[in-house]
């Protein structure tokens, strides 16, 4: 694969991320300059979780979003439809109950969950918006979603830079370090065909979320929305 805009087979996502998968979380530290960590605090801070609360965090992958909100108190359940990142995920953190299921048809019953989360993994659902509504049904009244993506820098000149990163210096980068270099060039490709914040924004809430608002972070690289269940 390497037109994201283009249909998305999920057999052919799913094998892809199983491909990436041994060396993900090194190769996600080096190609964002480290900023994945800072990106990672920010979404446990919106969530902000508490003790006994449960949480979904949706495209999980490895777990290491996870593995916060369990520090926090918070029962989590890193959930994933990549069996090769389930499966690098459980032996580095065997404690994490590591679920499979697909983003659009979740394996959990309706109001379950007191907030629940995915980063940097919408883009790759077959059908966002299906999979904005299945977290909207998973999700207990009152509680409440984060979707930490990739997003639209606000400054142009920086952002016509971005995207020239993303389509050369990405991959290239990707070569040296990844245990699957050419799946990145999709990923790249992912990143510039996905909306920017204000359309996300729109998409959540046609799902059924509200109060939908959104925060730039590294001047709009990443964008945080939230939203709630009414």
């Amino acid at each position: 694969m390497t037109r994201a805009d283009l249909d998305k087979k999920p057999a052919e996502v799913q094998a892809m991320f199983d491909d990436v998968a041994r060396r993900y979380d090194l190769t996600n530290d080096v190609l964002s300059l480290g900023q994945d960590r800072r990106w990672r605090h920010q979404v446990i801070a919106a969530v902000d979780p508490r003790p006994g609360e449960l949480v979904l965090d949706l495209a999980a992958g490895t777990g290491t979003s996870s593995q916060p909100f369990r520090d926090r108190g918070a029962t989590v359940v890193p959930c994933d439809f990549s069996v090769g990142m389930l499966r690098v995920g459980k032996q580095a953190r065997p404690h994490l109950p590591f679920v499979a299921g697909d983003g659009t048809r979740l394996p959990f019953p309706d109001d379950t969950f007191d907030a629940v989360t995915i980063s940097f993994g919408l883009r790759n659902i077959v059908d966002p918006d299906a999979g904005l509504r299945e977290l909207l049904r998973v999700t207990r009244p009152g509680g409440r979603l984060v979707v930490c993506e990739f997003s639209s820098p606000t400054w142009a000149p920086f952002r016509t830079l971005y995207i020239e990163y993303l389509m050369k210096a990405l991959p290239a980068v990707a070569r040296a370090v990844s245990s699957a270099p050419d799946a990145y060039v999709y990923l790249a490709e992912s990143i510039r065909a996905w909306p920017d914040q204000r359309g996300l924004a729109a998409r959540l809430q046609r799902a059924g979320w509200t109060g939908v608002e959104w925060r730039d972070l590294s001047g709009g690289i990443v964008a945080l929305h939230r939203g709630t269940k009414p």
